[in-house]
């Protein structure tokens, strides 16, 4: 069992990028912003958001006890994300249902957990 499942004050990071279909170019530009939410039964909740990097990368960081439920500590986060640009959705992820975050994390020393979601192709 990795630090992940055991400090909710331990920072993790998450990231995702997109590439601009037909070109295979990063996103880039002032306009996107990526918001990256954990979907719950009640309330989904809101994990942060960030604009895309010239790698067209995005990154939210995040404390472990943000999204943790505490009627179920062990549970997974069900994770999944929407790329805007300016007011309209042009991309969002399906539910990343129970995501193995020890299976995908990174840990970056002084920094905390790295959990890499992946490139996403996306209408530019």
């Amino acid at each position: 069992m990795s630090n992940f499942s055991l400090d909710a004050d331990i920072n993790i990071e998450v990231k995702a990028s997109f590439i601009a279909k037909g070109s295979d170019a990063p996103l880039t530009g002032e306009g996107y912003e990526f918001r990256l939410y954990e979907k719950d039964l009640m309330e989904d909740d809101y994990l942060g958001k960030s604009a895309l990097d010239a790698n067209g990368t995005a990154r939210v960081t995040f404390k472990h006890g943000e999204y943790m439920d505490f009627l179920n500590p062990e549970t997974n986060p069900d994770l999944y994300f929407a790329l805007y640009n300016g007011d309209a959705l042009i991309f969002q992820s399906t539910v990343m249902r129970d995501l193995d975050m020890e299976g995908l994390e990174k840990f970056k020393m002084g920094e905390g957990e790295v959990v890499d979601l992946g490139t996403f192709l996306v209408e530019g």
